[in-house]
């Protein structure tokens, strides 16, 4: 049955997909603001189908930290949080990898989202892409997702923190808002099954990051993020 029920939800995705990258193609000469409710409305179908045919529901910890515009940084174990988090805060911006673009549909829908495009794996130059569209779309009034893992990781321990979003915040003086979840449980890196169960996502104080290094910042980021997982994740968790 979770065979059937996951076949079932990409097939939904993957039109739903299609069908909001060419609609945001087209609309592409209107305002910000329209392309958005697009993407939007299209993160919280996937969100509700989610639901309906894999079982696997959410909650929200902490929303009165909320701040807008503020960097996001995020734990990366699934495809979950990239649609949850569009759900969950005001208009965000994510910072994605330039190869994305190029994908039909899917990569269309990206760049309607004013994205923040980086050459992976450019060091230095991936890092100066990050700090100036990230100060960018904060003045813009957008806030910056950023997944300081780099890419996802297991369920059962934290990947390496990179300290890009970390320079980010420190040079553009914007706050770190921290947040901790376990939808890897469910929606494995990899993984075409979907398992029924429900997703704790918890929201930390905003960090402050005027007058801080990038490296005080990670690390208070990652403190804060690892020290939730044990208490929220239903498998076993190392923290290094």
């Amino acid at each position: 049955m979770r065979l059937i029920r996951s076949t079932l939800f990409s097939v939904y995705t993957i039109s739903t997909t299609m069908l909001t990258g060419l609609i945001t193609l087209l609309l592409m000469p209107l305002p910000y603001k329209v392309r958005y409710s697009i993407i939007n409305l299209y993160a919280r179908s996937v969100i509700r189908m989610l639901t309906i045919f894999c079982g696997i529901t959410f909650h929200v910890e902490g929303r009165e930290h909320i701040r807008h515009p503020a960097i996001i940084f995020c734990k990366h174990q699934s495809t979950w949080e990239t649609y949850a988090l569009q759900v969950i805060f005001p208009p965000v911006s994510y910072v994605f990898k330039q190869e994305l673009f190029w994908i039909p549909f899917f990569g269309w829908g990206l760049f309607a989202m004013k994205p923040i495009a980086i050459q992976r794996g450019s060091g230095r130059k991936a890092i100066r892409q990050l700090v100036e569209g990230g100060t960018k779309r904060l003045k813009e009034g957008l806030s910056v997702v950023i997944f300081p893992e780099g890419t996802r990781t297991k369920a059962s321990g934290p990947g390496r923190y990179k300290i890009g979003g970390a320079v980010l915040a420190a040079e553009s003086g914007y706050p770190v808002i921290p947040v901790a979840h376990n939808a890897g449980e469910f929606w494995a890196r990899k993984s075409f099954i979907k398992k029924p169960g429900h997703i704790t996502v918890r929201i930390g104080p905003a960090i402050k990051t005027q007058g801080k290094k990038p490296e005080d910042i990670l690390d208070e980021a990652r403190t804060w993020i690892e020290a939730q997982m044990p208490e929220i994740t239903q498998c076993i968790y190392h923290s290094d």
